[in-house]
Parts: C-alpha cells; structure tokens; sequence
C-alpha cells in the first residue's frame, strides 16, 4: 500500500501508569525529556501519540526494527530519518510522511513517491479576542477572496469553522514542501468545493493557487466531521503493537504526569476540523 491514513483520540486516552510509563520507554530519550516538560497533560499526551505514530509508520511501513529508529528535526521543525539507515528497497527511501496534532486528535499521513503534509485543527474561540478582533490580527495570512469566503456565514461559529478550514489546508500544504514559517502564506489561494463537509464524505475539489497561477499537481483532501473516516482510528495497543522499550522505566515520570492539569481553561469550542 502506498498511502498511510492513522489517527488516535489522544484527548480522550486517559493512560494508565504501566501504559504510560511504557509509552515513555518506547520513544527516544530526547523526546521523552521534551515530552515530560509540557505544562499540560492534554499536550504531553498528544506529544507522546505523535511520537509512537511516527514510529510505528516507520517500524511496520519502512520495514526498520523499532530499536534501529532514529528520528530528528529539520530546523524548521519536520521530523525525519537519521542517516545511517539500513534500506533494504527502493521503495523506503521515496516515503514521505507528516504529522499533526490537536485538539482530540494526533494524526500521520504518508505517501509513496508522492510529498505529504497534513493538519489538524480544533475550531477554538482564540484567548479573549473576539472574532472580528481575531480575523483583524490575522489579516496578512489570507488573501482578500480567502477572506470573502471565511466572513460569509452569518454565524461566528461558522466563520470560525471556514477560518480554520482554510488554514488547515495551508499549513498542510506548507508542512508538505518543508518551508515553515518563512513562507508567505498570501502566495497560496484556496478555492474550496460549493459541496458542504458532511460524515463520510471525502471532497477532493479543493484547487490551490500559487501566485497567482492553479496548481494542477497537488490534491488536497478535507476529510468529513470527525471522527475522520478517511483515517484509520487506532486503540493505544494498535498504537504500540510493535513498540520495544529503549529505555529502563522510569517510575518519576509517572508521578511528574500525575502532577500536570489535563488543559488551560478555555472560553468555549466547538468541533475539531482536520
């Protein structure tokens, strides 16, 4: 198979000490140290979601032994494949793979031969602002027909849900080619199908414009309300079918976690929007 769709609901996954303590024994020392230093549960758990997805996808896709995995980051932050690998076809080497994670959420998506970028969002009322505050502050990151579209809807819910639609399908895009933060996002139109999201429904109209010119080689997917039906929705013992420990256990890890709240108080949210 040369396309790779998993998703796992971190925001409802309420480990256990074993569970958790072996999650941390199954990831890099380095990610475990950066995971053990969120603030919040809720971003630690889908950190380590993250980490255990990647590995995973690489273990029982790519075809390398769980303890010969070595991942880093770009400056700009993607995750890759440290050299040396043991390749053992042609067809390893022309994996692309990303991932995403909020919300309830954590996902990967991977392509054969083909680059792959993929977000999620979760459709949130930002801090204290209210929304045409928000949208004045985020003027820059659309162009004036993306923001036609967004200001549309008569209700702020929707609005909100078109905002964030759209800038899931930029940072995608974005995390696709590797540019992070430095590119202008006003050099990407989207122009999105008529057809509303609806459960079980994948549209793949969406068209993209970059500088001013249609793209004709990308294919973007919104899938439909979550949860995501083009996603394959894993249990933690799928997540960590291949999973061996790299590590002793470290039974503070534990306690620390115990220690964090799940989340920040939020105003209000709605759905999650991938």
């Amino acid at each position: 198979m040369g396309s790779v769709r998993w998703a796992f609901r971190c925001g409802s996954w309420t480990p256990s000490r074993s569970d958790w303590l072996f999650a941390a024994r199954c990831v890099q020392r380095e990610e475990k140290d950066r995971i053990g230093q969120f603030v919040f549960a809720k971003d630690a758990k889908s950190a380590m979601a993250g980490r255990l997805l990647l590995r995973k996808f690489v273990c029982e896709r790519m075809g390398i032994p769980w303890s010969e995995i070595k991942l880093e980051r770009t400056p700009r932050g993607k995750p890759y494949l440290a050299a040396p690998l043991r390749i053992n076809s042609d067809s390893v080497r022309f994996w692309s793979f990303n991932l995403s994670h909020q919300g309830d959420f954590a996902v990967l998506a991977a392509e054969l031969g083909m680059q792959v970028g993929v977000d999620v969002m979760k459709i949130t009322m930002p801090g204290s602002s209210s929304v045409p505050e928000f949208f004045r502050i985020m003027t820059r990151q659309f162009t004036e027909y993306e923001w036609s579209i967004i200001q549309s809807p008569s209700s702020e819910d929707q609005q909100l849900a078109a905002f964030y639609r759209h800038w899931a399908l930029k940072e995608s895009f974005i995390k696709a080619i590797g540019s992070g933060l430095g590119f202008n996002l006003q050099r990407v139109e989207f122009h999105l199908s008529s057809e509303p999201l609806t459960q079980g429904q994948v549209l793949r109209q969406t068209k993209m414009h970059l500088d001013e010119e249609e793209e004709e080689d990308w294919m973007f997917e919104p899938p439909s309300l979550p949860p995501p039906t083009t996603f394959t929705l894993l249990s933690f013992s799928e997540l960590i079918a291949s999973a061996s420990p790299l590590t002793e256990e470290d039974p503070s890890y534990w306690e620390s976690f115990q220690m964090k709240a799940e989340a920040p108080q939020r105003q209000r949210d709605t759905r999650t929007s991938v």
